[in-house]
């Protein structure tokens, strides 16, 4: 059984930093690509970062690109994402996502990914 749960979420102000985590359980993490997503209230959710099993590939939303990093560690079947320089903007919840086979155009794409984290909140002030 296949899971996935993330960590690392709070408050943080504005210019602060936070490093959000995902560990997978009953996976074959090498074959295993992650990524983050993001829903803020009233909005839809979107992607935020994106890594496929070769951890050099990896891909970034527009929002967050030179703020945001994804990265694995294949021995903690964990994925991370640090996150810096955080404005009010960011403030959402944020959910780990994972799937097989995943391609590195579809990395972006929220119906690549299968399987799916509870959420957990990230609240930046201003």
């Amino acid at each position: 059984q296949v899971e996935l749960v993330e960590s690392g979420g709070g408050f943080v102000q504005a210019g602060g930093s936070l490093r959000l985590s995902c560990a997978a359980s009953g996976v074959t993490f090498s074959q295993f690509g992650m990524a983050w997503f993001r829903q803020a209230a009233g909005k839809e959710r979107e992607f935020v970062a994106g890594i496929r099993r070769n951890a050099e590939m990896s891909r970034y939303a527009d929002s967050v690109k030179g703020r945001f990093t994804i990265s694995r560690d294949s021995a903690k079947k964990t994925v991370y994402l640090q996150m810096n320089s955080l404005n009010p903007e960011d403030t959402a919840t944020y959910y780990c996502a994972g799937a097989y086979g995943l391609i590195l155009s579809s990395v972006r794409t929220e119906t690549a990914y299968r399987y799916w984290g509870q959420g957990t909140q990230v609240t930046v002030s201003s």
